[in-house]
């Protein structure tokens, strides 16, 4: 925490000579991308031939958004990203303002979640994530000590974070709700707020949390069948059944690329939410472990790059980015294999989605370049 402390000072020093990024991080990022698009074609090609008519039609889309993302993700990682400091105002006024021009489209699958732009959809919570870590890494560097206060360091951010928590709630999306709130707590954490701090809001949350699910009918159905989904097989349990049959029939070694069964109209949308799924079928438990160790290795070399950051601004910011990420993943692999309720929380970089695609790479992009600006100390 000291050296953390000591990072404050040391940014009006700060030099513009870059290094080389991270190789352990770009590798395993890229595999995850390559991973992904090889995943939703096979996941979706099915489901795609009966629908549009074209196996290769999510496979096309997927490769385009892969592209675009990566060549954001080489422009962020040339781009200092102390300059991004500069717009965290506008970027927090565009994304509260995206947040809210939801609302005036209908609802797709009972929920608000999209803005159309012709073929092609945004979701604006994909921004609010990340928003919200670089206001918080922002603030952080500028607040100092006083992180270790209730009322100055520790309530201002759960303000912040709960507010566009709220906004992403109201949009019937609790999953990205809960990670924005759980980034926050993350952060805070290792900024050095105080952990009875923590603790004494963490009841409320978890209050209003429960209260997010029971409240609501088609949650609370979920919550309840999730440890037994054979009491409402045709329901509430269908999902999580077609994913545990899919995941038992891969057995170790899988069934073969391309040869899953339940991704023919049995699990619904298989290459969105429960790709890891298919990938359990196809790969077998090798295919998933190895999905997993790429996950742990990236958490690992984001947990280096936070350590090894330049200043207090760059360890928040890659703490943040590297938090995000792991959220989803562990929540997502957790869904398919019914160690948590069923919510709808995509897998980082290979479930289907354009703009969660292209938004998470241009944070990797970030994340990689402040591997290029490591600590000397």
């Amino acid at each position: 925490m000291r050296r953390l402390q000591k990072k404050r000072f040391q940014n009006k020093g700060f030099s513009n000579k870059m290094g080389t990024v991270d190789f352990f991080l770009f590798s395993v990022i890229m595999l995850l991308v390559a991973v992904g698009v090889i995943m939703v074609f096979s996941a979706s090609s099915y489901f795609a031939f009966y629908k549009y008519k074209d196996s290769m039609y999510f496979l096309k889309r997927q490769g385009l958004w892969a592209t675009l993302g990566v060549i954001f993700m080489f422009i962020a990682m040339s781009y200092d990203y102390h300059e991004i400091k500069k717009h965290t105002k506008i970027i927090m006024i565009i994304t509260t303002l995206l947040l809210l021009v939801v609302f005036a489209f209908p609802e797709r699958n009972g929920a608000r979640r999209w803005i159309p732009l012709g073929p092609a959809t945004f979701q604006p919570s994909e921004i609010a994530k990340y928003m919200v870590v670089l206001f918080i890494a922002k603030s952080i560097e500028m607040k100092g000590e006083k992180i270790k206060t209730f009322f100055r360091g520790v309530i201002p951010y759960l303000l912040v974070g709960g507010f566009y928590a709220a906004l992403v709630y109201l949009e019937k999306n609790l999953s990205i709700a809960t990670v924005i709130m759980g980034v926050t707590f993350i952060m805070l954490f290792v900024a050095g707020a105080k952990f009875s701090h923590l603790l004494a809001v963490v009841a409320p949350v978890v209050c209003a949390g429960a209260a997010a699910i029971l409240l609501v009918p088609f949650r609370r159905a979920r919550f309840f069948t999730y440890r037994n989904p054979w009491i409402d097989p045709q329901r509430t349990g269908y999902q999580l059944i077609q994913s545990f049959l899919a995941l038992g029939s891969g057995g170790i070694w899988g069934v073969g690329l391309g040869q899953s069964r339940q991704k023919c109209y049995y699990i619904p949308e298989p290459h969105n939410d429960f790709i890891f799924a298919v990938i359990g079928e196809e790969l077998g438990l090798i295919g998933c472990a190895f999905i997993v160790l790429l996950f742990s290795i990236f958490i690992w070399r984001g947990i280096v790059t936070a350590v090894k950051a330049k200043d207090t601004f760059g360890t928040m910011l890659a703490t943040g980015i590297t938090a995000v990420i792991a959220i989803q993943a562990i929540i997502n692999i957790a869904v398919v294999t019914g160690s948590i309720p069923v919510t709808g929380v995509p897998l980082p970089f290979i479930s289907y989605g354009g703009s969660s695609l292209v938004l998470n790479l241009t944070a990797m992009g970030v994340l990689l370049n402040v591997s290029r600006q490591k600590s000397n100390c």
